[in-house]
């Protein structure tokens, strides 16, 4: 019963530390910040977060279609706000799984919908990994610990070879099968095993998941680029390596499931981080929230209005059901 009542409170977490953040900086401070910002340099981010929502949809479109999921790309992007905004107010973002719903109408069932979802988050996070490790090995310059980045190899390592080994269903099968005989009710052991199929029908082959984790790395480094505008325009000085050091570490620190959306978690890392580089906290957390706002709202208003409009109608009995 108490860890009902604590698992109710965890997301609360980050808002917490984020409010706390907001008041220890003093908000007019961050306000003061945003009245002096170089658009030209906003503008850039803006347009680049047009080229990052297309890669960010591009890496899942991919794999829906070797899948033999059928969505036109016009449509997966429209699915791909909906489900990041689902994303941006859940843990870890996995609200996003809702993606599963919307591609049913494509061909993709409901264990292929969860493939693709798996797949792409396993993507998503390996390549994060790798750019951590990479980054952190070639310009850490002892700002943080070596010790964390072997953790995160080890934890790609882990990572990987889990992939490796559940990739292939016979191997999953014999793994699992305890718990499909001892833990699944008799009912429901038929329609447990249609899903284990249709999650493996059509599996991409590793060579393509290769090419998939190229666009992954991609996705994360325009990602970043736009965090690299964002600090011009506030006039933070600093070499766009760290940024791709820096802000991958507080991304994972953000996958941690105890706030919505890594908020409070990501800043505090962030500010840390960027203070062994001289940046002030304002600045930093200024940072974070023009990030969030161009990143990650604005699309949501989007989102929202397609939401409203139920476009296309179909869709309106896919929402209802979530």
């Amino acid at each position: 019963m108490k860890w009902e009542k604590i698992k109710k409170w965890i997301p609360v977490v980050g808002i917490g530390i984020f409010i706390y953040l907001l008041i220890k900086l003093d908000i007019t401070q961050v306000f003061g910040e945003f009245k002096t910002l170089n658009w030209n340099y906003i503008l850039i981010a803006l347009i680049l977060v047009t080229v990052f929502l297309a890669v960010q949809t591009l890496k899942w479109f991919i794999l829906a279609k070797r899948q033999k999921i059928n969505v036109p790309f016009r449509e997966a992007i429209k699915i791909d706000l909906i489900s990041n905004f689902y994303g941006f107010v859940t843990p870890s973002k996995i609200g996003s799984i809702v993606r599963t719903d919307y591609l049913k109408k494509y061909g993709g069932d409901t264990g292929k919908g969860i493939s693709n979802f798996v797949l792409d988050k396993f993507l998503d996070l390996s390549s994060l990994c790798l750019i951590i490790i990479g980054f952190g090995f070639l310009i850490n310059q002892k700002l943080v610990s070596e010790n964390y980045f072997y953790f995160v190899l080890i934890l790609f390592v882990i990572m990987a070879s889990l992939f490796l080994i559940f990739y292939k269903k016979s191997n999953t099968r014999f793994l699992l099968k305890i718990i499909y005989r001892k833990l699944i009710p008799e009912r429901l052991k038929e329609k447990t095993r249609m899903l284990f199929e249709s999650f493996y029908k059509d599996i991409p082959s590793l060579g393509f998941l290769l090419f998939a984790f190229i666009i992954n790395l991609l996705n994360w480094i325009i990602n970043y680029t736009i965090m690299y505008f964002i600090g011009l325009a506030l006039g933070i000085d600093v070499k766009i390596s760290y940024f791709l050091m820096i802000l991958p570490i507080s991304t994972l620190v953000a996958q941690i499931p105890i706030t919505i959306n890594g908020l409070g978690t990501r800043e505090l890392t962030m500010i840390g981080l960027f203070s062994l580089l001289g940046v002030s906290a304002v600045k930093v957390f200024s940072m974070s929230i023009i990030g969030i706002i161009i990143m990650s709202i604005i699309p949501s208003l989007i989102a929202i209005l397609f939401l409203i409009k139920k476009v296309p109608k179909n869709e309106i009995h896919d929402i209802q059901t979530i």
